[in-house]
């Protein structure tokens, strides 16, 4: 194949221009970066393409730094990238932190990125338990990183749990106190509800200034030993200085030396030498476990020591106009924070105004729907009065109708108990001369019957006569004769002087005449009485048909009597007990004849 050799000379020249490069990866604390470097790249032109891309103009705070056999290390600057001793790993891992902290965060930090920044390593290092913070200001931190992450507090948005997934205390709090997660966060929130109207900044500039008070705060700690005889202590480096502390306390210098009164540092392999500014005391020496160790120790002293320098001195024209700027992004800020408050409050009246007309809405529609279906129902209800109003209306006729008919009925049963009121009067009447026949009756059977006893006491006495005057005739007859001649002479003395055969049988016949006249008056009274007997024992049972009919009557009467239960009663009971006893009395003479 052939090519031309104008052309391959071209390409062979634009390949020996490309430079090499490697591959970089920057890990800051809120984003993962990745670049490609040139191999004569020093450490500043990394460093300054990673504070162009996140927008960083407050560059002297921060660093690149890395790890070199479990140290840490800070890229130089000055010297290539890959001249230093970073790993050969690809990409090479480098950690965007902040090298150097402020005094005072308020005057210091000019750019919000900055801010932010610094906020958030502050915030890594105390849960990461590097700065030693106490449970009532870790409390206070966690409140304010809420308010910086959640804005303000809404109890209808942020409901019990919604900082479950949160880290916002160090273990070493959690533990220290038996509390529930959720008791946790009881008291964050209560914390968290005063921070209302703290803009984001704010919140992260606040949660810097409690920060700052700490007694770890930007210390950077190593181990060093003071002599030969390996007494171990700790040396920190800050922004006010350097600081000596003994092995188990971090908090409390034993020793401290700021850098207004240090002449000067120093260090030969492994001894480090400060000379105080005032010649009368004496020099301190120690002693680090590696040269790497002297040279970072040296490389934070010199920069913590010109920052100390450099906040004593005029601000330059770059920091001076970068604070300007600040200012005025801070005051148009807070003006667009004020009109977005003013635009969030009228937005949330215009919407509560937006729910109090929905609400007012759909109260009237659930008002219109009810009063719809409260005219419907009333209708449905009118209609439904007036069905029942004829409907009653037809029952008010036929109940007069009715009434009408129960009064026809009432009067015929009226004038049917007037009836039988006469009825029960007369009845009662008749009664009452049934009873006083009864009783002369009785008077006259016990009268005739105490007659008959005397007339049967003087047929018994008129038969003896009889008997004896038959007698008497018997002896008459025997003695004929000299009876007879008695009647031709005349007695000497008698007791009868007109007696005489003739007599005596005129005697006989009369009293045989009188027996059976008698016999006959005694047989005729019987039989009339007989008769009478008779007749009064049917008036009796005439009278037990009628009282038995008057009871049907009655019976039959309180059953339609129902509607006049009271007229019913005043008709039947006081006349039927006493017509009840008359009944009994009248059974008792019934029985009595009977028995005569």
């Amino acid at each position: 194949m052939w090519v031309d050799p104008e052309l391959k000379m071209s390409i062979l020249g634009l390949k020996k221009k490309q430079p090499k490069t490697f591959k970089v990866k920057v890990i800051t604390m809120d984003a993962e970066m990745e670049f490609s470097c040139e191999v004569k790249w020093k450490g500043k032109d990394l460093f300054d393409l990673v504070c162009r891309t996140i927008g960083l103009r407050e560059t002297w705070f921060f660093g690149l730094r890395y790890k070199v056999k479990d140290t840490n290390a800070w890229l130089k600057t000055e010297k290539r990238v890959l001249d230093q001793d970073v790993p050969k790993d690809s990409p090479i891992t480098f950690h965007f932190l902040a090298k150097f902290f402020p005094e005072k965060v308020e005057e210091e930090l000019v750019q919000e990125i900055t801010q932010h920044l610094f906020f958030l390593q502050v915030k890594k290092q105390i849960l990461d338990e590097e700065i030693f913070c106490s449970p009532e200001a870790s409390v206070l931190l966690a409140s304010y990183a809420v308010q910086a992450k959640y804005g303000d507090y809404d109890p209808n948005f942020h409901k019990p749990g919604f900082l479950a997934q949160d880290e916002l205390l160090p273990k070493r709090v959690l533990m220290q106190y038996q509390m529930t997660p959720d008791m946790w966060e009881e008291k964050i929130t209560a914390w968290y509800a005063e921070h209302r109207g703290i803009a984001r900044d704010e919140a992260e500039m606040e949660y810097l200034k409690i920060a700052q008070d700490l007694e770890m705060y930007g210390v950077s700690y190593f181990s060093i030993t003071q002599n030969k005889r390996d007494t171990e202590l700790q040396l920190g480096v800050d922004a006010q200085g350097l600081h000596i502390y003994s092995p188990n306390s971090k908090l409390t210098p034993n020793n401290s030396f700021p850098w207004s009164g240090i002449r000067n540092i120093s260090y030969s392999e492994k001894e480090f030498t400060i000379k105080p500014l005032d010649k009368k005391k004496d020099v301190f020496k120690f002693y680090s476990s590696q040269l790497r160790v002297n040279k970072l120790i040296l490389q934070l002293c010199i920069g913590n020591h010109d920052l100390f320098m450099r906040r004593r001195k005029v601000d330059s024209i770059e920091v001076q106009q970068m604070k300007a700027l600040a200012k005025e992004e801070k005051a148009r800020k807070k003006m667009e924070r004020q009109v977005l408050a003013r635009e969030k409050q009228m937005r949330e009246e215009a919407e509560r105004a937006k729910e109090e007309m929905e609400r007012r809405l759909f109260q009237l529609q659930d008002e219109a729907r009810m009063a719809n279906e409260a005219l419907l129902r009333s209708e449905e209800t009118a209609d439904l009065l007036a069905e029942k109003a004829q409907i009653a209306e037809e029952e008010a006729k036929l109940l007069a109708h009715k009434a009408a008919d129960a009064e026809q009925e009432r009067q015929r049963l009226e004038v049917t108990a007037l009836k039988t009121k006469e009825e029960k009067r007369l009845m009662e009447q008749k009664m009452r001369e049934a009873e006083q026949l009864a009783v002369k009756l009785v008077e006259q059977s016990e009268r005739r019957l105490k007659e008959a006893d005397h007339l049967k006491q003087d047929l018994t006495e008129a038969k003896d006569a009889e008997r004896r005057a038959k007698q008497k005739l018997v002896e008459i007859t025997k003695t004929t004769y000299p009876v007879i001649a008695s009647y031709s002479a005349p007695p000497a003395t008698t007791d009868y002087p007109e007696a005489s055969p003739e007599t005596a049988s005129l005697r006989m016949d009369f009293k045989d005449s009188d027996m059976k006249r008698l016999s006959m008056e005694i047989e005729r009274e019987r039989l009339e009485y007989m008769e009478k007997s008779k007749h009064l024992q049917d008036q009796l049972k005439e009278l037990k048909g009628e009282i038995e009919s008057l009871k049907l009557e009655e019976q039959q009467q309180a059953g339609l009597f129902g509607l006049y239960p009271q007229q019913t009663r005043a008709y039947s009971e006081p006349h039927y007990i006493p017509h009840s006893n008359r009944n009994s009395a009248y059974m008792t003479q019934m029985a009595y004849f009977e028995e005569v």
